[in-house]
């Protein structure tokens, strides 16, 4: 064959080769809209409305729930990634008081965190007054420390706060003021709020994911026959690229989801 007329083989030209078990993977073939309703309730689960209103018209769904019922979540979220503590506590209450009397793990929680929103206030301002910090330490969180071995712990940990410049914090303090700490703390209140509605605590989409990966991990421990690498493929319909975007540039009433951390690994 001459060389003019051998062309090699490219991109475009060769067909991919596929292992056995992605090819079975593609032969299942969901349903768009139970696919698109799981999206609905990752976004709705999570507090984001106007981003599920957004999504629920480009996908032409309707929501299984009522969207503006989430609204008090949303408001409660905004306050923790704010710093403004002490009204994200008073909404808690407001909407349900049991929530932190039957949780005084997420209550000494939230009082921790608010403590370290007065000591980042104190610690950012030259010659700052650290009297009002020592003060919420000594009437809210002192008498609750004895109670629990990790509540004295975290205290402790805390306070060591005022003693180190924020420029030299040991590494096991530099993630108290982190934003990941109002992250984490924002989404155990949006659980335990949920759970008091009788509701669950996480998205199916999410509980789909680590119900895969615990899968995989089976399936690799048995040495069963998979690709090296297994990727989620979330991406190959246009529903979750929806939502994603729906969050970005639609969800002008959410807590923007980027800003804060929120875009889920599983779709970001």
């Amino acid at each position: 064959m001459s060389s003019a007329n051998y062309m090699s083989p490219t991109s475009s030209t060769t067909t991919p080769t596929w292992h056995q078990f992605e090819r079975k993977v593609d032969e299942v073939k969901p349903s768009k809209t139970d696919i698109n309703y799981l999206v609905m309730d990752y976004l709705i689960t999570n507090g984001y409305p106007a981003a599920a209103k957004k999504f629920a018209v480009e996908a032409n769904i309707q929501p299984r729930a009522d969207i503006e019922s989430i609204q008090e979540r949303v408001e409660i979220r905004t306050a923790i990634h704010s710093g403004n503590i002490q009204a994200a506590i008073e909404k808690i209450n407001d909407l349900n008081p049991q929530i932190l009397d039957e949780n005084p793990s997420l209550h000494f929680a939230l009082l921790r965190l608010q403590l370290v929103e007065l000591i980042r206030t104190c610690m950012s301002t030259p010659n700052g007054d650290i009297s009002p910090a020592l003060e919420f330490a000594t009437s809210q969180l002192a008498p609750r420390a004895p109670t629990n071995p990790q509540f004295l712990e975290d205290l402790e940990r805390t306070l060591a706060l005022l003693i180190f410049p924020t420029e030299n914090l040991a590494p096991s303090l530099a993630p108290l003021l982190h934003p990941d700490l109002r992250k984490d703390i924002a989404t155990r209140v949006n659980e335990a709020i949920l759970q008091s509605q009788g509701a669950r605590k996480e998205a199916r989409l999410r509980n789909l994911v680590k119900l895969r990966a615990w899968a995989e991990q089976k399936a690799r421990e048995a040495k069963k026959d998979l690709p090296e690498k297994l990727d989620l493929g979330l991406y190959d319909g246009n529903n979750v690229k929806n939502a994603q975007n729906a969050s970005q540039n639609g969800a002008s009433n959410d807590t923007v989801m980027t800003n804060n951390g929120d875009v889920d690994p599983m779709i970001s």
